[in-house]
């Protein structure tokens, strides 16, 4: 295996958001019911995948890596999916505070390859200063046992909070931890001074507060604009079929996606996260990181429905790229 896959399976990553399950119903298609003009869906197989912040989790824990989760749940039989499929990866969730509400569940209609419909079982919203202060003395232990990066995965369920936002990245920022946060909404305040932030083309644009060209000239200028407005480290904006951009203090790189076909890009971004805080964890640079979370989201979204890329695949798409060295410079 390459060194820098050695690396980061050696790594130690905390994530701290919104956890969620993601259900898939398979089903065939082949009539319209009599009791309204809907399509029939004979349901052949169930799957629950991990999902969100979890999903994240999950991308890490397939890289090797140590992975430990901070975030809240409800206390129901989902949160005893999701913790059956944490024992199995190896993801501590000790950090992950049960609450009265709902675990986070998307469930999704699968007739053939098309998606025909999504049910959203969820409650959002600030959490309590109870559940707050719980999650709050988690991340503490976590980071106080010894952690080599951080990624914030932002879904806007609530977990997410300003405060918890603006301790997590001074807690960061004293204990020289790379923080990488993958964002949501509007209000980027509370990212303020994170060391990279991972938005795509419309999460940039709704942080501007208008509509983002998905142009090298348009990135680079309101990357260049947000990335000082909040003291980012550095910005990486993933673009869909032109690859990303990755906005440091004193320098820019385009890189061009190596996806070969684009099936299904739900997830895409929570790879993207996961590459890039297990390749700084490992001590990369953020170009090297840059590139294998590029290559590792050209994988994922070759497949169907939320999908966590593993060290092999990795390795394997790896082996493909002549001269990756290059990547260092």
């Amino acid at each position: 295996m390459h060194p820098w896959l050695e690396r980061i399976a050696a790594a130690r990553v905390l994530v701290v958001g919104d956890v969620m399950l993601d259900r898939y119903y398979f089903a065939e298609v082949s009539r319209i019911s009599p009791e309204g003009p809907v399509p029939v869906a004979l349901v052949k197989d169930c799957k629950n995948t991990l999902g969100g912040a979890a999903n994240v989790a999950h991308n890490l824990a397939r890289l090797g890596c140590r992975v430990s989760l901070c975030g809240l749940s409800g206390n129901d039989e989902n949160r005893l999916i999701l913790d059956r499929k944490f024992v199995a990866l190896g993801i501590d969730p000790a950090g992950l505070v049960k609450t009265t509400r709902p675990t986070t569940t998307k469930v999704r209609v699968i007739g053939g390859h098309q998606q025909m419909l999504r049910l959203d079982f969820e409650e959002t919203g600030v959490a309590s200063r109870t559940q707050e202060k719980q999650l709050s003395e988690a991340i503490r232990q976590k980071l106080e046992s010894g952690i080599d990066a951080v990624i914030l995965s932002d879904y806007a369920k609530g977990v997410c909070s300003p405060a918890i936002c603006r301790a997590l990245i001074l807690s960061c920022r004293n204990a020289n931890v790379p923080l990488v946060v993958d964002p949501k909404g509007s209000q980027w305040k509370k990212y303020q001074g994170a060391y990279l932030v991972t938005p795509n083309v419309k999460e940039l644009g709704e942080a501007c507060r208008k509509p983002v060209a998905n142009n090298n000239l348009s990135i680079e200028a309101l990357g260049k604009s947000i990335r000082q407005r909040f003291s980012f480290g550095a910005l990486m904006v993933t673009r869909s079929e032109k690859g990303l951009s990755l906005l440091a203090e004193d320098s820019v790189t385009h890189i061009p996606t190596y996806a070969r076909e684009v099936f299904d890009v739900s997830g895409a971004g929570d790879t993207v996260a996961a590459v890039m805080g297990a390749a700084l964890a490992a001590g990369l640079k953020p170009s090297t990181a840059a590139h294998l979370a590029n290559l590792a989201a050209g994988v994922v979204v070759a497949k169907l429905g939320t999908y966590a890329i593993s060290a092999a695949e990795l390795a394997t798409a790896l082996a493909e790229i002549q001269h990756p060295e290059e990547w260092e410079q």
